[in-house]
């Protein structure tokens, strides 16, 4: 009896499951830098092949090359009646505003970028929090209390990074020198390593020996520089701890993964809902990376430092300022 039971149960379920995916056409338009960028993009799609094997349920992907093609392609989607449609990065705020608001019953998320609009769902992180760790690893690292950041488009977002960055710096060595250069001034520095690899050697000829690069693709170009030197850097976004092991002192995670299978499976159980999500430290949406590739790098003291600086953010005992909050790093 009992095992006709669950095969019922069983059955049950996986009729469930097929009602709710005959429901639902999720999408996913990465931003410019595609998604193999070994950072911020790859996180979503890690997530959507996740989802994509514990659900069998495909998700169209888009990969737009200039700024004309998003609007165009999220347009073509929602014509085409996908939903929801995910949007990676803040450079399609504008263009996710006015397709979902010709498009009103189809779901739109977001990622890095807040919209008000009824069929919107908005996903941020306390990139601050995550960027305050990993830079008070990179003073307990540095030998020279001279560390470097090579930011990717300057824009408040990535400024966010580098002011929580030097904040967890200055925690650990008050009086530690940040060297912080931005890639440039559109999203095309998000895709740029031989520029972020002249930054990072400028910054190691100026003392650095500890880089942490917040720039998408850019960062590449970062981590072979510091590769090259005999330096250290530092990942963002995705766990890059394995692009150049032995150089990688850590990478702050940014669980864009969690976020976007999240999305498509609140779609999937019919519980999606617009609005805003902020993650941060205390529910894992941000972090530091140790595993097999850095875990040479990192002694046991500053694991337990880690531990517990990680401990006192989430506790409130250490306020992480928030550059976005008011467009300053006063701390």
């Amino acid at each position: 009896m009992k095992g006709v039971f669950l095969a019922s149960a069983t059955a049950l379920a996986i009729a469930a499951s097929s009602a709710y995916a005959a429901d639902i056409k999720p999408a996913v338009v990465y931003d410019q830098a595609g998604k193999f960028d070994k950072s911020f993009n790859e996180g979503v799609y890690n997530g959507i092949i996740k989802f994509t094997e514990d659900t069998g349920i495909k998700i169209r992907e888009s990969e737009p090359k200039n700024e004309a093609q998003v609007e165009q392609n999220l347009r073509r989607l929602a014509k085409r009646g996908y939903s929801p449609i995910v949007a990676v990065g803040f450079t399609m705020m504008s263009a996710v505003t006015k397709v979902a608001q010709d498009f009103p019953d189809v779901e739109f998320t977001i990622i890095d970028a807040v919209i008000d609009l009824p069929n919107v769902q908005s996903i941020v992180f306390k990139e601050h929090e995550g960027s305050f760790l990993v830079g008070a690893l990179a003073a307990m690292a540095s030998k020279t209390d001279t560390v470097g950041f090579v930011g990717g488009m300057d824009i408040p977002l990535i400024r966010k990074f580098g002011c929580g960055y030097e904040q967890g710096v200055k925690f650990v060595t008050p009086n530690a020198t940040v060297i912080q250069n931005m890639t440039g001034s559109t999203g095309a520095a998000f895709n740029d390593p031989t520029k972020g690899s002249e930054l990072a050697k400028s910054q190691f000829s100026k003392g650095a020996d500890v880089v942490f690069a917040a720039a998408g693709g850019t960062g590449i170009g970062v981590y072979q520089a510091a590769k090259d030197e005999g330096k250290l850097a530092i990942g963002v976004d995705s766990n890059q701890n394995h692009i150049q092991p032995g150089t990688m002192l850590t990478s702050m995670v940014k669980r864009v993964d969690a976020a976007a299978y999240k999305v498509f499976e609140e779609a999937n159980t019919g519980t999606w809902k617009p609005g805003l999500e902020v993650l941060g430290l205390s529910d894992g949406g941000v972090s530091w990376a140790q595993d097999d590739y850095n875990k040479d790098l990192i002694t046991a003291d500053m694991k337990a430092k880690m531990d517990d600086v990680k401990a006192k953010i989430i506790s409130g005992e250490i306020s992480v300022h928030d550059y976005m909050s008011d467009s300053t790093c006063n701390y």
